[in-house]
């Protein structure tokens, strides 16, 4: 694979760590929804284990986030390491 493919590559996995970050804020929006509504419900077993999944989904959020500017850090050194600063975008 030339450097042109890689910074290719590199670009899609970084959009598709955009989904995943989007996917998952729509997660959180989700349980939050669930938890608002079961204040009027009131059951037990939602209000033991949706603040711990809400937790979970949270942590994966930041660490996916934390991977994603990492990653992108990762493809601009690429990117000026390899003098491709011009490179066409893949059709």
């Amino acid at each position: 694979m030339d450097k042109t493919e890689k910074l290719h590559v590199m670009e899609k996995m970084l959009l598709e760590l955009d989904d995943v970050v989007n996917s998952e804020t729509s997660l959180l929006r989700k349980i939050a929804q669930l938890e608002a509504e079961n204040m009027n419900l009131g059951n037990n077993l939602l209000e033991k284990q949706l603040p711990e999944i809400h937790s979970m989904v949270d942590e994966t959020l930041d660490e996916v986030a934390k991977l994603q500017s990492g990653f992108t850090e990762v493809k601009d050194k690429f990117i000026k390491d390899n003098k491709l600063g011009e490179v066409p975008p893949k059709n």
